[in-house]
């Protein structure tokens, strides 16, 4: 029995080696080289015109984001030229805005060993504008990634602007909506991001009048963008209040939109509305891998605003893998303003002004010194029952002690500490501390006890029946017999007429 067993180990050994075997065997498939991807994007591109479905255009554009981080000018003079067989003037035109490529041997030998896509219809000699667009679109990406070719990616973003425009066809405004931003790039990487403003704005109003709902929302955030880097937020806000923000728009584009509506708000000191409107851009932006940037930009006006409105952000929002190295400044800020401390305060201001500057954050995060200012003299109203104006200035840090009478006389008004000014001794006086006991305590409680009572009697007395309603319907009843005994009367004289006339009744 033991050498049966032994047996059937082994055969079970050398069947799960030959399934190993077996599936080492099976070639693992091999990834799309970025040339098939741009020349089957081109085939659906032209499926999407032919058939009037803009889903597949839709497709398209969903891999744009992961395809523009593999081309490089190889890529695209070998897509460009398979994709136009014959020598047209278009065919030039894109070959003359890529430059040449430095690896082309290497890139030609990794696009050639790839598997050809599935059999399908041959493809047209020439494209489909839509095609030739969206060729236009990766070689502006491209150029967008060197410093060197910023000028020349300017100059191809404004010929294509004016193509587009000219060729004027509603089955390329997908593909428009992401032709305008990388326009805004290209004008911003050049520094001429002002002079893209008229441009932007002719479109947004042809796009309304059309009813291009993609397109209108991407010029929105593109007008909102611009003006946002030149601090015109009366512009902007203009800009919010007279136009309609398309409810058909993707969840990115929303994203944007709430997120400039956040700063806008929050630099006209609507703070509840800024939240708000940054939570909104939270919940509909993309996942934090795939766009940190943004999600961190996000987090850091949503961290002053809370601040500004008298919160403190939770301590895990700082130990996010994304937001833990973005944020370490601004939780200095926030350390600073939750110990009341106006000195390390301002020594985190200095030290991190520079970045505050470049996150535009720095106009929001100077207002945080009264609210620091304010959390440091509660702290000195729990401390001490009477403190002169001139130890407050010195504590926190004060200019003077007319600073410091005002700044405490503004705290009392609002509520945020109980005491008054002696302005004769120059001191401040806080209210003593109430405790859970002692006679004023007991005097709340009586007051209290005694309104319940009270209501309590009212309402009592409002479910009594009202006063004398029953003799009113005693004198009902009494009034209904004596009409029966009247009718009894009646009824019964009758009976003794008709018994006294005889007869067969």
């Amino acid at each position: 029995m033991p050498d049966v067993e032994m047996k059937g180990a082994d055969s079970k050994a050398k069947d799960d080696t030959k399934k190993e075997e077996k599936e080492a065997e099976i070639p693992k498939p091999v990834p799309v080289t970025p040339v098939a991807e741009i020349k089957s994007n081109i085939a659906l591109i032209e499926r999407a015109v032919s058939t009037l479905e803009p889903r597949f255009t839709h497709r398209v554009l969903r891999t744009l984001a992961a395809l523009r981080k593999r081309i490089d000018a190889t890529v695209l003079r070998t897509a460009i030229e398979e994709v136009y067989t014959k020598d047209v003037p278009e065919k030039k035109t894109l070959l003359s805005w890529v430059p040449e490529g430095s690896s082309a041997d290497h890139e030609m030998d990794v696009d050639t060993t790839a598997t050809p896509a599935k059999p399908t219809t041959p493809a047209p000699a020439v494209p489909v504008p839509e095609g030739e667009i969206y060729l236009r679109l990766l070689i502006l990406h491209f150029l967008l990634t060197s410093p060197e070719t910023y000028q020349k990616a300017l100059s191809l973003a404004v010929e294509t602007v004016e193509k587009m425009q000219s060729l004027n066809r509603r089955s390329m405004d997908p593909i428009a909506a992401k032709i305008w931003f990388a326009v805004e790039r290209a004008y911003e990487l050049a520094g001429e991001l002002a002079d893209a403003r008229p441009l932007f704005l002719a479109a947004q109003r042809t796009a309304s009048l059309r009813h291009d709902d993609e397109t209108q929302a991407s010029l929105i955030n593109r007008l909102l963008r611009n003006y946002v880097h030149y601090n015109l937020y009366d512009q902007a806000d203009k800009l919010v209040s007279k136009t309609t923000f398309p409810e058909s728009a993707s969840s990115p584009q929303f994203a944007r939109y709430h997120y400039y509506l956040g700063r806008i708000k929050a630099v006209q000191l609507d703070y509840s509305e800024a939240h708000t409107n940054l939570q909104q851009a939270i919940r509909r932006a993309a996942q934090p891998k795939t766009a940190p940037g943004f999600y961190q930009a996000v987090h850091k006006i949503f961290i002053v605003v809370e601040l500004l409105m008298g919160e403190i952000p939770e301590r895990s929002l700082f130990r996010h893998p994304v937001l833990e190295k973005a944020l370490v400044a601004y939780f200095d800020i926030v350390k600073a303003v939750r110990t009341g401390s106006l000195s390390q305060f301002q020594t985190t201001l200095s030290k991190h002004a520079a970045q505050f500057e470049v996150d535009k954050t720095y106009t929001l995060i100077v207002r945080l010194r009264q609210n620091v200012i304010k959390t440091g003299i509660r702290r000195l109203s729990l401390s001490y029952s009477r403190i002169s104006l001139r130890d407050i200035c010195l504590k926190l840090h004060l200019d003077s002690e007319e600073d410091a009478e005002y700044i405490v006389g503004k705290a009392i008004r609002d509520g945020v500490i109980e005491g008054r000014i002696v302005h004769e001794k120059g001191w401040m006086e806080c209210a003593s501390q109430k405790d859970g006991y002692g006679p004023e305590v007991s005097e709340v409680f009586a007051r209290r006890i005694g309104f319940c009572l009270e209501l309590h009697n009212e309402s009592i007395k409002a479910m009594r029946y009202p006063l004398n309603a029953h003799r009113k319907e005693l004198a009902a009843a009494e009034g209904a017999r004596e009409r029966e005994k009247e009718l009894a009367k009646e009824i019964q004289g009758g009976e003794l007429d008709e018994d006294s006339m005889g007869g067969d009744f």
